[in-house]
């Protein structure tokens, strides 16, 4: 394999190589489309007055290291102080935005921490924004997408984070969003707030609860433990508050284990006006997008034209944060202008998020046993407009973008466990609880999915860390970052070249890569010690009025059929996975003493192969040993690059980051010659 540096921004390698590659395989050359120019109500770059923006430094990032052709970047750290109108009809959406403090001027107040790196030279950019949501506060294009490389910043983005959750404290460098309390004219809200805890240990613990309890009045909350979270709730007493803040419990005990689920519902007060978040992502950007000077008087820092088009990644809770954010119709500024050309919500499946609420709980994420029950998950699922099938409702993600005409273009990347744990089958199926069928993907999406990964991943064809922890197999190490690299270039391209990006792979209920999760539907094979169940992360319509939320119908969630390695044959095959040494999956269950049989947070499982035909038939694993499969390390070796190039090829991958798959695969030990 010839691996190929990335050089000058703009020329990405998939395009550069794709008509050599035409001719050699025969495939068709990218269609080139019509540029997107990103807006639809004219050419205005008025400022909009909302958004002061205070650079408090200046600095050259990494010590002033040069990123190839584009050179050294500038790192710029700062807030973003915004106003509201809450009777303007783009901000009407805002959950208590009514109840919150106003200004002289009849407008809500908040700040948000701003960080920016942008190229020394703004002509050596690539002319994208690259806004990325935020993870709890921290950016992940760091470690998630460029690991060990540089990639968006040898590519020239202009990189942009903001805050946006207001209920996490600082915490060193991270981005946090400072937000209005709501209020009754002035008296404090109270309501029923849940707050949950897991994994706790057997003895006595201390859980920090979500908001201030209104009162210290035990016998106005109540305590539940449950071992298994489809089991019944039971009382329990042995509780106290610490604080407005705290409580102290202690197990009950068997028949409870470490992994039971701790549920507390109290009188909470003092609920944030969270899903201002959403209206500061969108004010910030459209500042920097199309303002000469903010509010203030003071130039943009990006400059009249360093930017032409923006991209908005979001990764785990801000991908969900992200499908939200167009759900709910925040593409659009105040001038009716799409702030987002291009968004990728990665490892998000189906899920929005808890943010845009009363009493709001944005860190959390639903799994099938822990914090099963969160707000935002609730249809729609899927990005084109579907009926739902339990409650008849219609509806969208990109159901309001598309009457405003703001839809970005849109890859979303889900890894396998988002199928297991994230319902990720409703995005490209009806979920109907009776036969699933696919539904019609829109022109401007695509789905991906990286078969065999966990939520996130480690990148790798065999476990640095062979500890499974609290589960019953090890974690699968491999991971979506390269495929996700790719993925943005592309979008990229997509976005500001009009190139037909690669074509979706998700899986498919028509087609039968998406079934139901039962062994005969699936096909998985009977493996000496691994347990299967077909448990996922179900989901019922829930009605969130009550406390517990009370479910009623379950919608049919779909999980990929596998080959006869229990190996997927939905989605995109890495070249461990089309040339394997192990089962590689998308789910793993709880071992004995933390809720057994349960599925295992956010991880897949790892189980290699017997080394051995000897190994095989002594353990009776139906599987076929590595010696059986290649008759050499080489030939391994051989099939492994063949399948690295194929990705390469169809776009899926970036060919330094084969050539690099391919190496790890050469200092193997298979124990075979």
């Amino acid at each position: 394999m010839t691996c190929f540096s990335v050089g000058k921004p703009r020329a990405h390698l998939g395009w550069l190589l794709a008509p050599a590659l035409a001719l050699l395989v025969g495939i068709p050359l990218p269609v080139r489309a019509a540029p997107d120019t990103g807006a639809h109500a004219g050419d205005s770059r008025a400022g909009s007055g909302s958004v002061e923006l205070v650079i408090e430094s200046r600095s050259e990032l990494n010590a002033g290291q040069a990123f190839g052709y584009v050179g050294p970047y500038e790192r710029l750290r700062g807030y973003a102080l915004g106003e509201l109108d809450p009777d303007d009809p783009a901000n009407a959406g805002i959950v208590n935005l009514d109840k919150a403090p106003r200004n002289a001027d009849g407008n809500v107040e908040y700040r948000v921490d701003v960080e920016i790196h942008k190229p020394l030279d703004a002509t050596k950019g690539n002319g994208t924004l690259l806004y990325e949501v935020v993870n709890r506060g921290r950016p992940l294009i760091p470690g998630f997408v460029n690991g060990d490389t540089s990639l968006t910043y040898e590519q020239g983005f202009t990189h942009v984070w903001s805050g946006w959750q207001g209920d996490i404290p600082r915490d060193g460098e991270n981005l946090i969003a400072s937000l209005p309390i709501a209020t009754n004219d002035g008296e404090p809200i109270v309501g029923l707030n849940r707050d949950e805890f897991v994994d706790q240990g057997t003895g006595t613990w201390v859980g920090t609860l979500t908001y201030p309890a209104a009162t210290l009045d035990p016998t106005r909350a109540t305590l539940t433990v449950r071992e298994r979270e489809r089991d019944p709730r039971v009382p329990v007493t042995s509780w106290r508050y610490l604080n407005e803040r705290e409580i102290e419990v202690t197990h009950p005990g068997a028949p409870y284990d470490s992994g039971a689920i701790f549920e507390f519902i109290y009188p909470a007060r003092d609920p944030i006006v969270a899903g201002i978040g959403f209206a500061a992502t969108r004010d910030v950007t459209s500042f920097l997008r199309f303002d000469d000077e903010d509010g203030a008087g003071m130039p943009n820092p990006l400059g009249r034209d360093a930017v032409q088009h923006a991209i908005a990644m979001g990764i785990s809770q801000s991908g969900r944060y992200l499908r939200d954010f167009l759900y709910q119709g925040f593409n659009e500024d105040l001038q009716g202008r799409r702030i987002f050309q291009g968004a990728m919500p990665i490892i998000a499946g189906s899920r929005k998020t808890w943010v845009n609420y009363e009493f709001a709980q944005p860190g959390r994420w639903s799994k099938q046993h822990e914090e099963h029950l969160q707000r935002g998950d609730q249809f729609p699922f899927a990005y084109g407009i579907s009926r739902d099938p339990l409650t008849g409702s219609v509806d969208g993600i990109l159901a309001k973008c598309r009457a405003s005409r703001t839809c970005p273009k849109i890859m979303h990347v889900d890894g396998e466990y988002e199928i297991w744990g994230a319902r990720g089958s409703l995005v490209r199926t009806n979920g109907r609880p009776r036969g699933p069928r696919d539904l019609h993907v829109p022109r401007n999406v695509r789905l991906y999915m990286v078969a065999g990964t966990p939520h996130g991943g480690a990148n790798t064809i065999v476990p640095a860390e062979p500890s499974p922890g609290i589960c019953q197999q090890v974690n699968t190490p491999l991971g979506s970052r390269a495929v996700v690299r790719s993925l943005l270039l592309q979008l990229d391209d997509w976005v500001t070249e009009g190139w037909t990006p690669p074509e979706s792979r998700y899986g498919s209920a028509d087609a039968g890569t998406l079934v139901r999760s039962y062994r005969a539907s699936t096909g998985f094979p009977k493996i000496p010690g691994v347990t299967y169940n077909g448990l996922f992360n179900y989901l019922r319509v829930t009605d969130y009025t009550k406390q517990p939320p009370a479910e009623g119908g379950m919608y049919g969630v779909l999980v990929p059929k596998v080959d006869r390695d229990g190996n997927s044959v939905a989605g995109i095959r890495l070249p461990a996975v089309e040339v394997p040494i192990a089962t590689y999956t998308g789910w793993n269950l709880r071992a004995p003493g933390h809720a057994e049989g349960e599925m295992c947070r956010s991880s897949g499982s790892y189980i290699p192969f017997p080394r051995t035909r000897e190994e095989r038939l002594a353990s009776g694993d139906p599987r076929l040993s590595v010696e059986e499969r290649y008759r050499s390390k080489a030939d391994y070796v051989l099939d492994f690059d063949r399948a690295a190039d194929r990705l390469v090829r169809h776009g899926y991958l970036l060919p330094e980051d084969a050539a690099a798959m391919v190496a790890e695969a050469e200092a193997l030990d298979l124990g075979i010659e």
